[in-house]
């Protein structure tokens, strides 16, 4: 049985200016010299350069929009009206990262691995069929250089997108050639295949380089596992020194032959947006200029409007001139002015977070770091939770100690036996050193550790241990091992 009902319900959604200046906020300072360029070129009533003048658009606020007209933005902009929205998934007591998407920031000097192998491929004695295989098999590996897409997939992908016949034999073929080009293990299809390429590359190999070959063709899982004893006696290994070298050959190995090979691609620069200075002890805080690029408004257009203020106002063709003109005057004053909030939202925030971690900033000592979540910073700039998240999860600070990303700062809470708040970031260098100084033939276990920790004062569970561990990306004692 149907029925009808009504419902009463109150929701926000954002216009495509709030959105604007929510994307504009979060742009990092690597970016934002674009953005403000397409904003020039798509709105000609703004200039760049500093207009010092009264600003001749400040006598027209009182022009009527003629009826049935679009409604234009306000000029006060507030950034908390526009950044109240739902933030879903929000780790607030977490080591401030939240859900959002991040981002590294790469500022491309050179060609791209992808261009490189197709130069390569250009090399090979092949015909037009077979180099159309290449292409797709090079376009195929991903960023860290390998190929996961199943070949008969490929060769799927070859017949219905490029109507392009082959078979896995003669793929297989060309992709065989592809693995000779530099870096080496490129275009592997798994890990096996990529340390076993760069082994059989080797010129004049030694024993070291031969044992590491059987290790990987013949006991790559107890190689993962490192069951030591086990590859000993099924390569017939007498001395331990011997497997520790061809050990010590697989481990110089580059495991991601297209995402950290030197030259094969893109640098990538880390662009400040804070510049931070310790004089003496005092600490100066400043935006990198990038982030405040001279802009006006357009004094010819601002002119316009006076024009039209003294004319006939009957003329329609005039009106709609006019009209035109007010909105890019008012899309000009809009941008400058979010421009301007951007910076003291900035200033704000990183000026909070100074204040917090200002023992670190003038040590450089990461034990200085105090427990700071977001909320902390936000209730203290009296912001959004959100605003705070947006400004941390895309913008750093260069200082005397280094660039730092802003969520290096946010962290929990742990409370040691004194009943003092330390920040989990200490006990995580803490914990880092018990592990670089262990004994690494009896590596420390999670429970042996949790108790060393104690020892220390810091009072965690064993499951935060294991947390930690993972976060600073080291393995499980049993792959700790070593011979």
């Amino acid at each position: 049985m149907q029925k009808l009902g009504l419902t009463q319900t109150l929701s926000q959604k954002l216009s495509p200016q709030q959105i604007q200046f929510i994307k504009l906020l979060q742009v990092p300072t690597a970016e934002l010299e674009a953005r403000v360029e397409e904003e020039l070129e798509a709105n000609p009533a703004l200039e760049e350069g500093r207009d010092d003048a009264e600003d001749p658009y400040a006598q027209q606020d009182d022009f009527e929009a003629s009826e049935g007209s679009d409604e234009y933005m306000d000029n006060e902009i507030s950034v908390e009206e526009y950044l109240h929205d739902d933030f879903s998934g929000y780790k607030m007591y977490g080591d401030g990262s939240g859900d959002e998407e991040e981002k590294d920031i790469p500022i491309s000097s050179m060609t791209t691995l992808q261009e490189q192998l197709k130069d390569q491929l250009s090399f090979l004695p092949l015909n037009d069929h077979q180099k159309l295989l290449g292409e797709q098999l090079i376009g195929s590996i991903e960023n860290d250089g390998y190929i996961r897409r199943d070949l008969e997939m490929i060769v799927n992908d070859l017949a219905f997108s490029r109507n392009i016949e082959t078979n896995l034999e003669e793929l297989e073929s060309v992709l065989v050639q592809i693995q000779q080009f530099d870096p080496a293990g490129i275009a592997a299809r798994d890990l096996q295949e990529c340390l076993l390429l760069q082994l059989k590359r080797r010129q004049d190999p030694d024993e070291a380089t031969e044992d590491a070959i059987r290790i990987m063709e013949e006991c790559f899982n107890d190689f993962t596992k490192k069951h030591y004893e086990k590859i000993m006696r099924r390569l017939n290994i007498k001395e331990e020194d011997r497997l520790r070298e061809a050990f010590e050959t697989i481990v110089r190995l580059n495991p991601k032959p297209g995402g950290i090979t030197e030259g094969l691609v893109k640098n990538q620069y880390l662009i400040p947006d804070f510049i931070l200075t310790n004089d003496n002890g005092k600490l100066d805080l400043s935006l990198n200029s990038k982030n405040a690029p001279d802009l006006k408004v357009s004094r010819s257009y601002a002119e316009m409007m006076d024009a039209y203020d003294k004319s006939d106002k009957k003329d329609k063709n005039l009106r709609d001139t006019v009209m035109f003109v007010k909105q890019k005057l008012d899309a000009a004053k809009w941008f400058i002015d979010a421009i301007r909030q951007r910076q003291e939202t900035l200033l704000n925030t990183m000026g909070c977070i100074l204040v917090h971690q200002n023992e670190f900033f003038l040590t450089g000592d990461e034990a200085k770091l105090r427990p700071m979540i977001l909320k902390d910073i936000a209730d203290k700039i009296e912001m959004d939770i959100s605003t705070v998240s947006r400004v941390a999860n895309s913008k750093a600070i260069q200082t005397e100690f280094g660039i730092f990303p802003l969520k290096y700062f946010f962290s929990e809470g742990i409370t040691t036996d004194t009943g003092e708040d330390v920040s989990s970031r200490e006990v995580k260098h803490v914990l880092k050193g018990l592990i670089d100084e262990e004994d690494k033939k009896k590596p420390l276990s999670d429970d042996k550790l949790e108790k060393l920790l104690k020892d220390k004062g810091y009072k965690i569970a064993r499951r935060t241990v294991a947390k930690y561990r993972e976060q600073l990306n080291i393995p499980v004692a049993r792959l700790r091992k070593q011979i």
